[in-house]
C-alpha cells in the first residue's frame, strides 16, 4: 500500500459508495459520504434511489433511475481511466433488483484494475423492528438480487441479525447461531451488526473472519436514529483500509457509532447529528469492550 511522504499512515484512497440518497437526514449515502470524507477519503457516490427522507419518517416520493440510465452511468464508470484510483467499494440500499447486475459488473471492473480494493456489501434488506413488525422492507426480488449477485462478490458483508438469517435461511437468535450462520456465507469477513449480546441490555457487533471471531459489545440505546448500519460499515472499511487489524477496526468503528448515537439521542434528535457531533466519527471517546468468541464451541 502506498505511504505518504514522511509518515507511516497509508494514503486514504477514494471509496466508491453505491446506495440511496436522501434530501434530509443522515442515513445511507448522506451520512456515509460525510463520515468518509470527514476522515479523509474522497468519495465517488452513485445513488440508487432518491428519497426526501428515511421511509421511517413517513411515506413520500421515491425516484429510481430508469434501468437503462443507471446501467449507462455504471458502464461509464467501468471505462474511466481513474477507476484504478479506487481503494474500496461499498454498496447498500438498491432501488430496483436490476441494479445489482450493473453494480456487479462495476465491482468486477474495479477488481480488474485494482485486485486489492476490498468490496464491502451492506445487504440492506430488512430488520426485526420495521414498522410492519419486522421483515423485509425491500421487494423480495431486490433482496434475492443482492443475495445472488452481490454477496458472493464481497470481501466483507455487513448484515444485521435479521438480514443474516434471511440470507442463510438459518435461525439467528444466539451468538453461536450467529457465528455459524456467518461462517456459512463463505465470505472473507462477515460483520454482523445488532448481533445477540451476552450481557443484558446490550448490543453486539460480531466480526467473523479468517483469524477467528471477535465481538464488540456496548450498552443498548433505546430508539436509536436510523443509519447506524451504514455508518458501521463505512467506518469498519475505513479502518481496514488504514491498516488496522480486524479487532481494532471493529472496536473503533463500534465506539464511533455508539458515541454518535448516544450524543444524538441525548439531544433529542431523531437523526444522527453528523455535523454537530462529527468528532465522534473522527476519534470517539467512548470505550467499547471486545472479546474473542470461541470457534470450537460454535462448531460443536
Amino acid at each position: 500500500m502506498m505511504q505518504p511522504h514522511g509518515g507511516s499512515e497509508p494514503v486514504k484512497k477514494p471509496i466508491l459508495v453505491i446506495t440511496s440518497q436522501v434530501v434530509r437526514g443522515g442515513i445511507s449515502g448522506r451520512g456515509l459520504t460525510f463520515a468518509l470524507e470527514r476522515i479523509g477519503h474522497v468519495v465517488w457516490f452513485l445513488p440508487t434511489i432518491l428519497l426526501p427522507w428515511h421511509p421511517g419518517h413517513g411515506m413520500a416520493t421515491r425516484i429510481v433511475p430508469p434501468t437503462a440510465d443507471f446501467d449507462a452511468i455504471a458502464e461509464d464508470l467501468t471505462t474511466s481511466g481513474k477507476l484504478g484510483q479506487l481503494g474500496g467499494i461499498i454498496t447498500g440500499y438498491l432501488g430496483a433488483p436490476e441494479q445489482a447486475n450493473a453494480i456487479a459488473k462495476l465491482v468486477k471492473a474495479v477488481k480488474a484494475v485494482n485486485p486489492d480494493a476490498p468490496y464491502l456489501c451492506d445487504p440492506v434488506l430488512g430488520d426485526h423492528t420495521s414498522a410492519s413488525g419486522g421483515g423485509l422492507y425491500v421487494p423480495k426480488a431486490t433482496a434475492q438480487a443482492i443475495r445472488d449477485d452481490l454477496v458472493p462478490l464481497a470481501d466483507i458483508v455487513t448484515p444485521n441479525a435479521f438480514e443474516l438469517g434471511w440470507l442463510t435461511g438459518r435461525e439467528v437468535t444466539s451468538e453461536l447461531e450467529t457465528l455459524s450462520a456467518a461462517r456459512s456465507l463463505g465470505n472473507e469477513r462477515v460483520l454482523v451488526t445488532s448481533s445477540p449480546a451476552l450481557r443484558r441490555n446490550a448490543i453486539a457487533n460480531l466480526l467473523v473472519g479468517s483469524k477467528g471471531a471477535v465481538a464488540a459489545e456496548h450498552a443498548a440505546i433505546p430508539n436509536p436514529p436510523h443509519g447506524t448500519g451504514d455508518l458501521m460499515a463505512g467506518l469498519f472499511l475505513a479502518g481496514h483500509l488504514a491498516g488496522l487489524d480486524d479487532e481494532e477496526a471493529l472496536k473503533r468503528a463500534s465506539a464511533s457509532v455508539f458515541e454518535l448515537v448516544a450524543r444524538s439521542v441525548k439531544k433529542g434528535a431523531d437523526e444522527l447529528l453528523f455535523a454537530e457531533e462529527q468528532q465522534s466519527v473522527v476519534q470517539a471517546l467512548a470505550l467499547v469492550n471486545t472479546r474473542r468468541v470461541m470457534e470450537a464451541r460454535a462448531r460443536a
